[in-house]
């Protein structure tokens, strides 16, 4: 069948789809019809991105042939410490959507990107959204490199094509629309995130390996050596001592020791 479309189990748990030809960002027109009273879960999906972005503000090509889509998910229930751990869940829905579609070969590396023989394959942002009236929701947002690579970035990035896989980006989304679903009911509204974390552990790249965390002009070196109870970074120094990273600039392995 041609066309985007949703899984059956997407289908199934009231999951809905809004495709576009064009638009300026799949995660800016989910916010927006948040803050316009749309409940969730909704996907957003355009055909072309023109202004989209990545974390820390980042922009985020989009190509054409790639999936770019948003999930606009209610969190009306799930405690506010808890609502960062949905990047988590978007990262083991994405690879489980990657397994499905019988792509391997492919990591996760903290806190938001897919890897495939180290280069950047897909990306993901997520963004929180309190209406006027109280009610919260969060965007997650999937960006992958199907047909295309983007050139020009400080960054190695790679595609399925160039991996030798003719997965289409409208096949890789019904496989991560179920996939949500699956990561979901494990995450149990926050609760289940121990369980969250070992999945993304076991899809991990450069755990053991050296690391290197840019942030803003400091750095930190050291082993990586897990992810914490709340999705922090663990980085252990050479003189054993264990430093948790919120956020920055992370390069693994070889890229490390030269960031």
């Amino acid at each position: 069948m041609d066309g985007y479309r949703l899984g059956c189990l997407a289908r199934e748990n009231g999951h809905r789809l809004h495709v576009h030809d064009t638009l300026g960002s799949t995660n800016t027109e989910a916010l927006e019809r948040s803050r316009a009273g749309e409940a969730g879960p909704l996907w957003i999906v355009a055909h072309r991105q023109e202004a989209g972005r990545g974390r820390r503000g980042n922009a985020w090509a989009s190509l054409p042939g790639n999936l770019t889509a948003s999930l606009l998910w209610p969190v009306d229930d799930v405690d506010p410490g808890d609502v960062p751990t949905l990047g988590f869940v978007a990262g083991i829905a994405l690879m489980s959507a990657f397994r499905a579609a019988g792509i391997d070969g492919v990591a996760l590396k903290w806190p938001n990107d897919v890897l495939a023989s180290g280069a950047k394959l897909a990306g993901l942002l997520l963004e929180a959204e309190t209406s006027p009236g109280g009610r919260r929701s969060v965007v997650m947002g999937f960006g992958v490199n199907v047909a295309a690579a983007p050139k020009g970035l400080p960054y190695a990035a790679t595609c399925l094509r160039q991996m030798q896989h003719d997965t289409r980006a409208e096949d890789l989304l019904v496989h991560l629309t179920d996939g949500i679903v699956d990561a979901a009911r494990l995450w149990r509204r926050g609760r289940g995130f121990p369980d969250v974390r070992a999945r993304w552990l076991d899809q991990a790249a450069g755990i053991g390996a050296p690391v290197t965390v840019r942030i803003g002009d400091a750095r930190v070196h050291g082993i990586f050596e897990t992810i914490d109870e709340a999705g922090r970074l663990v980085v252990r120094s050479d003189d054993g001592t264990r430093r948790t990273v919120t956020a920055g600039e992370v390069h693994l392995g070889t890229a490390a020791t030269a960031a």
